[in-house]
């Protein structure tokens, strides 16, 4: 059964920016969809990928996020 794991992030303040973080979390193992949204700066993600993982791939795309 996959997950559902939120996150709040920070810096992102354009479309680029969500296209950029969507892209550096769909590339984790495990991830089967994600949704991010500018405002107000969360990212749904459903799968079984390992929450370290996902922070990091948004921290490696130069964002902050946290799970919420």
């Amino acid at each position: 059964m996959s997950d559902v794991i939120h996150l709040k992030i920070t810096g992102m303040t354009c479309n680029h920016c969500v296209m950029h973080t969507k892209k550096a979390l769909e590339s984790v193992s495990g991830v089967e969809s994600v949704e991010v949204t500018l405002e107000p700066g969360a990212a749904k993600v459903t799968g079984n990928a390992d929450n370290a993982v996902l922070i990091s791939a948004v921290k490696d795309a130069g964002y902050e996020a946290e799970i919420v």
